[in-house]
């Protein structure tokens, strides 16, 4: 697996104390580090920010609000809106994970888990097949607020939940995460790869236009405004090709994989997070029935990415 998926994809890819020392310059800052360093297993605690992260949330909420109008997909405002108007998001808080993952627990079923160390790609992509989302509690350093090679709770808040919060994308990672359980190695690989360049840099045409819904994009305003700029290289999302493409983790990125969005499809029946089926997957009946159930989402989300625009 290359460096790229396994430090940026996946998230804790790295544990915190590396982060910290390798994006800061070697300063740590020892709130951020007591705070993610008793977190693994238990219940997302509540979090006293410092002022400097606050000023940095601040900084990237406004800039990236003027922008999100013109560059965003309608799925991703239709959701930032909701979270303003629930008063989870606003320019000088930092949200708490754990009301924000309530928040995605109503919408879609989604549930955000805060790790601190290494996570591998298998690991990430599993907990997606139950509807987790795996996210850090580190805020990147106010001196370097509009790239950060390193995924933080930023990027997770402004970049993911919003379209954690659509149910096509939140079936689309599940998916994701049940083609991942017992995939090969090179399998594995290629569904990371796969995430890069639709979950975390995905871009679409809706209405004519190039809007962003990968969070990697809508989480930074230098990336957001470059990827649906001229300069980077655009190709048809093709899954084949896709899943073979290598990328850069180190700087904005020079190639995105565009799809085109028409009328939105449909969603079938209710949400289905795994997690809620495992006491009964011992019966032969609704292994089968879920086995069908996820046939016919995997067949759906085909059809909805077989328009690509060219």
């Amino acid at each position: 697996m290359n460096r790229a998926i396994s430090n940026w994809v996946i998230c804790g890819k790295r544990s915190s104390r590396q982060a910290c020392a390798e994006n800061h310059s070697g300063q740590e800052i020892p709130c951020q580090i007591m705070r993610l360093g008793n977190i693994a297993g238990q219940t997302i605690p509540r979090v006293q920010y410092a002022e400097s992260e606050t000023k940095a949330w601040t900084h990237i909420y406004e800039r990236l609000k003027t922008l999100m109008p013109k560059y965003a997909c309608q799925e991703y405002l239709a959701a930032f809106q909701l979270l303003e108007k629930e008063g989870l998001y606003t320019a000088h808080n930092i949200p708490q994970l754990e009301d924000v993952s309530n928040f995605l627990k109503r919408r879609t079923g989604f549930q955000l888990r805060p790790v601190s160390g290494l996570l591998s790609a298998r690991d990430f992509l599993a907990s997606l097949a139950f509807r987790t989302f795996q996210c850090t509690l580190f805020v990147r350093h106010p001196s370097k607020p509009d790239h950060l090679p390193e995924p933080d709770c930023i990027h997770e808040l402004l970049g993911h939940v919003p379209m954690l919060a659509d149910p096509m994308v939140a079936q689309f990672s599940q998916n994701l995460g049940l083609a991942s359980l017992g995939a090969s190695d090179a399998d594995i690989g290629k569904l990371a790869t796969l995430y890069w360049f639709t979950v975390e840099f995905g871009i679409c045409k809706q209405k004519g236009k190039l809007k962003a819904y990968g969070a990697g994009i809508l989480s930074s305003y230098g990336e957001l405004a470059h990827a649906l700029s001229d300069k980077p290289e655009k190709r048809p999302f093709d899954p084949d090709k896709t899943a073979v493409q290598a990328y850069t983790d180190e700087d904005l990125q020079p190639l995105y994989f565009g799809i085109r969005v028409s009328d939105p499809a449909p969603v079938r029946g209710e949400i289905r997070p795994v997690y809620q089926l495992r006491v009964v997957l011992d019966d032969k009946l609704a292994m089968k029935k879920l086995t069908e159930n996820i046939t016919l989402d995997v067949e759906q989300l085909k059809r909805a990415m077989a328009a690509i625009e060219t």
